[in-house]
This record gives C-alpha cells, structure tokens and sequence, in this order.
C-alpha cells in the first residue's frame, strides 16, 4: 500500500476530480481522510491506495497534472505519524459496563458517550491497535462503527514540497509513461 499526502486548493469538486482520477485510472482507494490544512484555503488529503511503486509515481504524476492540486507527497518510505480515529458502540449493562470501561482503558480509547444500554468508545491510533480493541469488544456486541481511515504526516521538521511541481517532488523514473 502507498500513502500519499495531497495538498489541494479548497474549492467545490476538487475532491471529486481527485476520486475520479483514481477511479479513471482503475486503482481502488482503500483510505480518504480530508481536511483542512494549516493553511487558509488549503486542504490536506491523506490516500492510500494499494499499487506498486510504478503505479504509485504514476499516480503522483496524473495528480499533479489536475489543476488545482498544490502538492503531492509518497510518504510510504518516509518516517510518518500514521494513525486511524474510531468511534465504536458497543452494547452495555449495568453488568458489562465496567469490563468495557477496563478494555477501553487498556487500548488508550476513552468513553465519549454512556446511555443505558450502550456506551460509545472513542479511539485513535494504529489501525492494528484498533482492530484489536474491537476484537475483544465484539463479545460484547458491537452495535455501530466508524473510522476515519488513516491520516499520516511526514515525521521531523521537514514541511510539505514547495508546490514546484511533479519534477520538483518526484525522481526519474524509467519506463514510467506519465502520459494523460
């Protein structure tokens, strides 16, 4: 898997010209995390997507070429904070409510939201830490989850490419056709 960082201009449709270009392209995105980024008027888009490294410098090619795309980054060989948000329901008495709690404890979530016969559990981390969170709360009966998919940024003080373009931020490659 490949995880790309993308920097965009915070318009209407550019997350639908980023999608398409994927899905034109026949690769399937197994992760789509979008926000703002610390730059007004700018978002930050976090991708992954299963390919091998040709695919993923063709990618990063056919990204830069949609307009309003200000950067692109493969940080999949980089050092990176890599981490997943996950809200989970799990089914709850009077009874299982505090060997819940204690699991949640456990696993870093923390409770967000207790109602009678439920309790919703709150969890970022590594996407394999909360598999296993809900691994051993699915005893308990997992009644609703979501995840944000994973988010990642570049670890030290290095910032995201200057927004030169594909020749700035990316390396020769050979046999690599960047072609539309």
């Amino acid at each position: 898997m490949h995880t790309f960082t993308v920097y965009v201009e915070d318009r209407p449709g550019v997350l639908n010209r980023v999608s398409s270009l994927f899905r034109r392209r026949n690769f399937n995105i197994i992760s789509l995390a979008v926000g703002h980024s610390e730059t007004p008027g700018v978002s930050r888009m976090t991708v992954v997507v299963q390919t091998d490294p040709g695919g993923a410098q063709r990618i990063q090619a056919h990204l830069y070429k949609l307009i309003h795309v200000i950067s692109v980054e493969d940080i999949t060989n980089r050092p990176a904070v890599i981490r997943d948000l996950a809200l989970i329901k799990v089914a709850a008495d009077r009874e299982s409510r505090p060997e819940i709690m204690q699991l949640a404890e456990v696993f870093g979530a923390r409770v967000v939201d207790v109602a009678p016969e439920s309790v919703v559990l709150e969890m970022a981390g590594s996407e394999a830490k909360i598999d296993g969170l809900l691994d051993v709360l699915r005893p308990y009966g997992v009644l609703e989850m979501v995840r944000t998919g994973r988010v990642a940024m570049s670890r030290g003080q290095g910032t995201r490419s200057s927004g030169a373009g594909p020749s700035a931020a990316m390396p020769e490659a050979e046999g690599v056709s960047y072609s539309v």
